[in-house]
Formats: structure tokens, C-alpha cells, sequence
């Protein structure tokens, strides 16, 4: 059967679209912009990008799509969504209303997780912790290749615990846009690495100008990264020490600092309750496609 299984990942500041053919291989991949903080605007995106893959492939397939949110198992409204606008929506239905078909719908972390779990990084893991370092941080469980949910839909939704043990240079704690203060996504997630930095040194620099300066020597830009990675394990600590995945797998704009691979393991090592560390951290085998895979995968 020549079947196409079409993806979107719904994101902060870009919505991508891929279609994959029966045999799991890329037929077509696109970008756009999201358009920020328009909800109408969105579903309008959202419904046009699919609808010019099927036009560009002659041919109309099932759609799943990923979101930096979860839909409420009571209200069947959107909750937890970074991209505030989303927050409160019926956006599951409206979807379906719009692509006029059903339409299966998951946290852009957990369908990051699937996609690793099911050929990628995480292959032949019996446990899989997906992680989202991006414009916000997050995470999906995956278990013998199943999407962990949870009673609540929250399943690994590690962004909005605390920061585990902070320390001088860790405080104030910051305020988290869902209301509380000290969130791991607000030390954790692309801005607020660059806002550390900025609040420390006055430079207004992205995590990856940051990277290459410490490349370089810049001991203010090492510093920060060392802080990063510091918060970082002690966070992924607190994951091990109660799910104790084989394998977590990074994913979001920040995994492809490679210092982070070589960096973690002595990071998380003293705070994770075991005489050993073995758990895996690696970067994700399909890079940033791998979460619109996840998303199409949603119909496997």
C-alpha cells in the first residue's frame, strides 16, 4: 500500500511539515515561520502547508502533529504550551475541521522521543528519555516503543520542575511565564542561556556565538557553558534517578553543542543514586527532522 504519512511540528518559531512514504523514507520536507502569537494564523499555516505537500505529491495521506503543549483529557483544550497563544485552544478539533479528517495530535517532545526510540538514537533501548533544549525545554518517555502518557498528559514535562540544588549562581530564580519561578526551562532553554550570559557580562550573544567564544578562550563564554552544563545535570540527575532510562537522547536547537556529550556524564555522575553511571546521552541520529518523523509516526 503506498501510503503517506505527512508530520508537523508545530513550533515556537517555525512549523515544518514532512511526508514520509510507506517505507519510512522522506518524500518532501518544508519550513515556515509561525506566526507568532496569532492562534488564527496558525491553523491557517498550519492547514496551508499541508495542503500544498499534498497538491506538490498528487496524493493525501494521514497527519499527525507535534506540539510544544498537551491537550487537556478533560477540556480537550491546550495546556502548557510555551507558544502562549495555543493555550486555552480548541486546537485538535479545529484542525480537524480544517483538513477535514481526523488528525492525531501529541507533545512535540514525545513524538521527538518515538522517532529516536522507534530507528534512531535510542534503537533497541527498553527505555528512552527524549529531551527538547530549545526555545523551551521538555521531555517525552517512550517505553518498549510506546509514547508514555501519563494520567495527566504530562509525562515527562521535566521543564516545569525546579531546578534541583541551586546554588549562589543560580539565584535569584528566575520567573517562568507559567507563573512560577525557579523552572528548569528557565535556566535550561536557548534564551535563558543567552540571558544568563547577558546578565553577566552585558553581551547580547545566542547560545551558539556563546559556543564559538569558548571554542576560542573566551573564559566569560566558558564560564557560562559550565554553568549550563552543571544545571543540566543536575536536572537530567533527577530523571535518572526515577525513570533510569538506558538511554536519553537530546534534541531542540541546544543538542548540537557537542561539549555536551563529552561534558554530562561527570555532570549528572555524583548527583544519580547507583555505585555506577551508564546511562547514554547521545544526540539525535535524525537531527531536528527527527520530531516531525515522530509526528508522522503518530499513524504507525
Amino acid at each position: 500500500m503506498n501510503r503517506l504519512r505527512i508530520g508537523v511540528d508545530l513550533g515556537g518559531t517555525k512549523i515544518e511539515v514532512i511526508a514520509l512514504a510507506a517505507d519510512g523514507s522522506t518524500r518532501l520536507r518544508r519550513r515556515i515561520a509561525t506566526p507568532r502569537g496569532d492562534y488564527a494564523a496558525t491553523l491557517a499555516a498550519v492547514a496551508g502547508i499541508v495542503a500544498g505537500v499534498e497538491h506538490e505529491l498528487g496524493q493525501c495521506g494521514t497527519v499527525g502533529v507535534g506540539i510544544p503543549g498537551a491537550e487537556s483529557l478533560v477540556s480537550g483544550l491546550i495546556k502548557n504550551a510555551n507558544s502562549t497563544c495555543l493555550n486555552g485552544k480548541p486546537l485538535h478539533a479545529d484542525l480537524q475541521t480544517l483538513l477535514q479528517r481526523e488528525v492525531r495530535l501529541a507533545n512535540d517532545a514525545n513524538c521527538f522521543a518515538l522517532s529516536e526510540a522507534g530507528d534512531g538514537a535510542g534503537r533497541g533501548a527498553e527505555v528512552v528519555f527524549g529531551v527538547i533544549l530549545g526555545t523551551g525545554v521538555g521531555g517525552g518517555i517512550v517505553v518498549r516503543g510506546q509514547i508514555v502518557r501519563g494520567a495527566n498528559a504530562i509525562a515527562g514535562e521535566w521543564g516545569h520542575n525546579p531546578l534541583p540544588l541551586p546554588v549562589a549562581d543560580d539565584l535569584p530564580l528566575p520567573a517562568c511565564y507559567c507563573g512560577r519561578s525557579g523552572c528548569i526551562e528557565t535556566y535550561l532553554s536557548g534564551p535563558a542561556l543567552a540571558r544568563d550570559h547577558a546578565d553577566r557580562t552585558g553581551e547580547l550573544l545566542d547560545p551558539s556565538q556563546i559556543a564559538a567564544r569558548a571554542t576560542a578562550g573566551d573564559p566569560a563564554c566558558e564560564a557560562t557553558l559550565q554553568r549550563y552544563e552543571a544545571r543540566l545535570g543536575r536536572a537530567l540527575a533527577g530523571i535518572i534517578n526515577i525513570l533510569d532510562p538506558q538511554v536519553i537522547v537530546l534534541g531542540g536547537g541546544l543538542s548540537t553543542l557537542d561539549r555536551l556529550y563529552r561534558n554530562l556524564p561527570a555532570c549528572c555522575g555524583p548527583h544519580v543514586f547507583s555505585d555506577v553511571f551508564q546511562t547514554r546521552i547521545l544526540p539525535p541520529r535524525h537531527g531536528d527532522s527527527s520530531g516531525v518523523r515522530g509526528a508522522a509516526w503518530l499513524w504507525d
